[in-house]
């Protein structure tokens, strides 16, 4: 397949895993709560693994310059640190009594934002090594699936139907598509091989400074071990995928 190719399948991929919401509904609130910090805790891990592991090492090897390569690693993190801040998405997605419908709009805003400027990044990652890029969706598509079901719940709880905030989710997540294809006809004129440190660090922010935070709030001991094992599971799953994807 052409590498636009496998942009646009894993975008769309991407942007259907914002259905995965729905299934709350059929969830009683202690099982989604006894599932979602663990998938949190998973999704850390892949994130931190698929950028010390795979794009950080691929973006030394086209960005020689050290000092460039960590600038744009901390551009990367720095935007997504300032998004989170405009738009109170911490606030948002506690699903708290107080979030309701202005701040449900607000949460689209910033998962729209959010998946296309994620959809640059890994878009940017395909165009430099398919395998690589498959490694970054992975990553990317784990802390997904969290985030969407916490959404989706937030969506309805702010008054929303069902059918609506299936729909809005899904609009939201094809904007990962719309910065993969942008991604693809920017690199026909420029070179875009600081969007994948950029990448890198959005996912080190996702992980270290929005989701890790979450996890480790507990103070039964066997509540923080199933979750620091279940962090190390996602960074085991992208090592190995590193091993198993490096010729």
């Amino acid at each position: 397949m052409s590498t636009l190719t496998w942009i646009v399948l894993t975008g769309l991929a991407m942007s259907a895993i914002a259905l995965v919401g729905s299934i709350t509904l059929l969830m009683k609130k202690a099982t989604l709560d006894r599932i979602v910090m663990p998938l949190v805790a998973f999704a850390a891990g892949s994130l931190l693994g698929g950028a010390f592991f795979h794009m950080l090492p691929a973006a030394s090897q086209t960005i020689i310059d050290p000092i460039r390569l960590y600038l744009w690693t901390l551009v990367g993190f720095a935007v997504f640190f300032a998004l989170e801040q405009f738009l109170h998405w911490h606030h948002c997605h506690r699903a708290s009594s107080d979030c309701k419908e202005p701040l449900t709009y607000l949460i689209l805003i910033g998962d729209g934002l959010h998946n296309f400027l994620g959809g640059l990044g890994v878009g940017a990652v395909f165009l430099t090594d398919i395998r690589l890029g498959i490694a970054a969706w992975l990553a990317a598509a784990a802390h997904e699936v969290p985030q969407e079901l916490g959404d989706f719940g937030v969506l309805i709880h702010g008054g929303w139907g069902r059918r609506k905030a299936l729909v809005f989710n899904l609009l939201s997540g094809l904007t990962f598509l719309l910065g993969g294809v942008v991604a693809w006809i920017a690199s026909e004129a420029i070179d875009i091989s600081f969007l994948v440190p950029f990448a890198a660090g959005n996912f080190i922010y996702i992980g270290a400074s929005d989701l890790v935070p979450e996890v480790n709030k507990h103070r039964e001991l066997i509540t923080n071990v199933v979750y620091f094992l279940c962090f190390v599971a996602g960074l085991a799953l992208l090592w190995c995928m590193r091993l198993a994807l490096t010729p």
